[in-house]
């Protein structure tokens, strides 16, 4: 299920697409070491169609449904790497965790150009929230500090804590 994106709107949306457009024209665009040859070769597009008019729970449906991911990928422990099964769970965490990143860089560039801050909040339930997503929840963060951290932190947690690694269910709205 994926998150519910309070600021989700055609503005947020085509600011969305611009930073979509901005990480690959740069180069920059987060390709998961989970994805297929295949999959990513299509991961721009695919993720541009998301943000521009789809959703995170559509994404995953469509790196499930074209098999866009690989099933096993190599592990360590011990000094000693094998192979294992990548989790099930792997298609929603890669789109919504992507899709995520990219509605806090449009809503973090619509709040540059609105002279507005982003306040955390959760945009999915969970039963059992791990500590450091509860402390983050209502906090407001500058929006060209946001943006510029999440642009330089590609595919990682960024400096500002958001979002705050996958499956937090932690998002952001303008405020």
């Amino acid at each position: 299920m994926g998150l519910d994106y309070q600021d989700l709107d055609a503005a947020t949306r085509a600011a969305m697409a611009a930073e979509v457009d901005h990480d690959i024209a740069a180069g920059a665009l987060y390709l998961s070491p989970r994805l297929t040859e295949q999959g990513a070769r299509e991961w721009p597009d695919l993720l541009r169609a998301a943000v521009t008019s789809g959703t995170d729970d559509g994404l995953a449906q469509q790196l499930i449904r074209q098999g866009l991911l690989n099933t096993q990928e190599q592990s360590h422990r011990n000094g000693k790497t094998f192979w294992k099964a990548v989790p099930v769970t792997a298609p929603a965490t890669l789109a919504e965790g992507e899709f995520n990143r990219m509605y806090l860089r449009g809503i973090a560039a619509r709040g540059v150009a609105e002279n507005r801050d982003i306040e955390i909040y959760r945009g999915r339930y969970s039963a059992n929230p791990r500590r450091e997503s509860q402390a983050l929840e209502g906090q407001r963060r500058p929006a060209d500090a946001l943006l510029e951290d999440l642009r330089t932190h590609i595919g990682v947690d960024g400096v500002l804590g958001l979002p705050p690694g996958p499956n937090s269910g932690l998002t952001g709205k303008l405020t």
